[in-house]
């Protein structure tokens, strides 16, 4: 008889450990899945690596504007006829012409030019406005000739006011400076006439 009641006794000790294991299994899951999910980004986290459109109609000759992508501040210039002869003119002056070394993202294909642009609209600057030193924003210096912290012979283009490294109108970084590289040109594509979209282009968003 006793081993008959041991192993109702057993038997039931068998029942409740596997109710109290899948009762704390199935909580342990509702613990889980609200942690794992608290690792997904926020919407306010898409939103700040998510394309950006900008209206370019009222972008003339000579103008810049300046918009966030990622967090980060980008130029969208209209170069004019002489600021493109000026980077032409700056081609043995710069210490990477052509791009071969890239900051922190790779040249588009579409900018693989010496403008650094669509070849569509090669009057249409975009950069990233963050120097490839230390990381601050370079200053807009398009008037040409001898002026304070440039050479007399100065083309136009970026000076950065922290530690002096200057850019051409092509974003291309002049030789002996502390930027060891061009500023970043980032995907973007036309989206009309009169508007573009940063951080997209044919191959999709970056």
């Amino acid at each position: 008889m006793r081993d008959k009641e041991d192993e109702r006794v057993d038997g039931g000790r068998r029942i409740w450990l596997i109710a109290t294991t899948v009762a704390g299994g199935i909580g342990g899951v509702a613990t889980v899945v609200p942690f794992v999910s608290s690792f997904a980004p926020s919407e306010k986290a898409k939103a700040a690596g998510a394309p950006v459109e900008v209206d370019i109609s009222d972008l003339k000759p000579g103008d810049m504007k300046t918009v966030a992508w990622r967090g980060k501040p980008v130029w969208i210039i209209n170069r004019t006829d002489k600021m493109l002869a000026d980077v032409q003119k700056a081609d043995n002056e710069v210490a990477d012409p052509h791009t071969t070394n890239p900051f922190s993202m790779a040249l588009p294909e579409y900018c693989n030019n010496e403008f650094r642009s669509r070849t569509d609209h090669k009057n249409l600057f975009v950069a990233v406005a963050v120097c490839t030193h230390l990381g601050c924003t370079p200053t807009p210096r398009f008037q040409e000739g001898a002026q304070p912290n440039l050479p007399d012979d100065w083309p136009g283009g970026f000076l950065c006011p922290c530690h002096g490294s200057t850019y051409d109108m092509a974003g291309r970084v002049f030789k002996n400076k502390p930027a060891p590289q061009n500023l970043d040109v980032p995907p973007y594509m036309f989206t009309s006439a009169n508007s573009l979209v940063i951080g997209k282009d044919e191959k999709g968003e970056a």
